[in-house]
């Protein structure tokens, strides 16, 4: 087999890449929001795990699918919720609150999924859209995907059009921007930043779901495997920008499906299997000390009061 790519390789690479990016997405625009609201939420991976599993136990005990992802986006939101009454009401430190609320959620969920590790759940079908799938190459690539594939791509869309189109973004962004000036004309900006932080919440839970219910589908510990860390990684990477985010998820999402083409190939490439599955991490660690090198394009669409605790004046 020679490494030179197949006309026939493409549609499956791209469609595994836009697939594997999916989780990142939705994720990452949850977060996205969150952070545009001043509020630094760490805790994506725990919400994903959460969300996880709680959507292959609602599914696997419902036989449906759409009620698995609610209740992942219901979990995701509460646990969000959680972390919300410890930073906005209680002032606690938004860094140690996230991670806290990242290490209790991969464990919670370790421990709630472990009766369900033996089920195997059937798989999603997709759903392609008429003509377009029919489209030559990229066709089947992207227009025959999950309905959930199909979402996240209304989500981005929807989150670049609320941020910087409607009046709702433009107070969110203010109240990131400085929430003392916005309480000051008469926005109630923990309340604000409440809905903010609990959305990043729901959206984490749909793209635990995503992976346990559509990615595999089955649970199984350790199923978010660090995609919480890139997700919030994207965000960055993306400078806060929603169609940014998105191409940023399906380039890790692509990086992520070519390890695994390699080791697949049989190519005689003398290079560790452990290697070859760490270049997702190791792609997003390069691209965070790529960006950091030039603080002006982190300060170009990042929230100035981003992280930091406010309390109003009553």
């Amino acid at each position: 087999m020679t490494f030179a790519m197949d006309a026939s390789l493409v549609t499956p690479i791209v469609s595994a890449s836009i697939v594997a990016g999916t989780p990142l997405v939705i994720a990452a625009l949850g977060e996205l929001v969150t952070e545009k609201s001043g509020v630094l939420n760490l805790g994506v991976e725990g919400m994903m795990a959460i969300g996880a599993v709680t959507g292959f136990v609602a599914a696997q005990h419902s036989g449906s699918t759409i009620i698995g992802v609610l209740a992942a986006m219901v979990a995701g939101a509460a646990s969000a919720l959680a972390f919300a009454i410890l930073v906005l009401d209680l002032t606690a430190n938004q860094v140690a609150s996230g991670l806290a609320l990242a290490i209790f959620g991969v464990g919670l969920a370790a421990f709630a999924g472990k009766p369900y590790e033996s089920v195997v759940l059937p798989p999603v079908r997709a759903l392609p859209i008429p003509l377009l799938a029919d489209i030559p190459l990229l066709g089947p690539a992207l227009f025959d995907q999950q309905w959930l594939v199909y979402f996240s791509w209304a989500l981005c869309a929807g989150v670049a059009w609320f941020l910087y189109r409607s009046r709702a973004g433009l107070v969110l962004r203010a109240v990131g921007e400085s929430p003392a000036s916005a309480h000051a004309v008469g926005y109630r900006v923990i309340r604000i930043r409440y809905f903010a932080t609990m959305f990043g919440g729901a959206m984490a839970g749909i793209a635990g779901a995503f992976l346990s219910l559509f990615y595999t589908p089955m649970w199984s510990e350790g199923l978010v495997a660090g995609r919480g860390w890139i997700a919030l990684a994207l965000v960055v990477f993306g400078t806060w920008r929603p169609l940014r985010v998105l191409v940023g998820a399906y380039l890790f999402g692509g990086v992520l499906i070519a390890q695994l083409f390699v080791q697949g190939s049989g190519l005689p490439l003398e290079i560790p299997p452990q290697l070859l599955s760490s270049l997702p991490y190791i792609a997003t660690v390069a691209v965070l000390v790529i960006i950091s090198r030039n603080p002006n394009t982190i300060r170009l669409n990042s929230p100035v009061s981003l992280g930091q605790p406010y309390r109003p004046d009553a």
